[in-house]
Parts: structure tokens; sequence; C-alpha cells
């Protein structure tokens, strides 16, 4: 199995698996790559970004399904980045402004 057929299943191990739980919370996760060295790496969405518990939900709740369907997958990297929102809505607060 290629890099491309891989990540293709590592989506598909998602959105049965993993994306249901998500979203329940008002969250979602998304996939960024997945590497040589069997590294997948992934985003948190919603409100599960920047979440306190965002690394316990990675390592019990998305690594464990990947890795145990599929094998090749080494590890699930959490890429941690500040959204958009959230950096419109902190220079907002910083401008005086009323975020809406």
């Amino acid at each position: 199995m290629d890099n491309h057929e891989t990540l293709q299943s590592i989506e598909a191990v998602i959105e049965k698996n993993v994306r249901p739980q998500l979203q329940a919370h008002g969250g979602d996760v998304e996939v960024i790559s997945y590497d040589e060295d069997g590294v997948c790496r992934i985003r948190l969405l919603g409100h599960c970004s920047g979440c306190p518990s965002a690394f316990i939900t990675t390592e019990e709740i998305i690594r464990a399904e990947v890795i145990r369907e599929l094998p090749q997958v080494k590890d699930v990297v959490l890429v941690q980045e500040t959204s958009q929102e959230l950096l419109d809505f902190a220079r907002s607060l910083m401008k005086g402004g009323r975020h809406v």
C-alpha cells in the first residue's frame, strides 16, 4: 500500500470510528499528512481545537483507532496551531472591539 492509499485508509477509519465521537462534542479532525516513516499528522478542529484534553483525545481515541485498523501507521501526531477564528477574536479584543 503506498502513502496515498494509506492516507485514504486513515481518512476512512477516522470517518467511521473517530469523527462521530468528535462531532458529538462540537469538534472534528483533519488529516494533514502521512509520511514514509509511518507518521500521520492531524489537526483538531472546532471545540476540540485547543482543548486541554486534545492530547488525550489524540492518544486514546484517534491514535488507538488508526493503529488498530492500520498497523503500518506507527504514530499519530497532533499538530497544534492557533485557529484563524481565535486570532481574529484576539485582535478584536486588542483593538477594544467586540466579537460578534
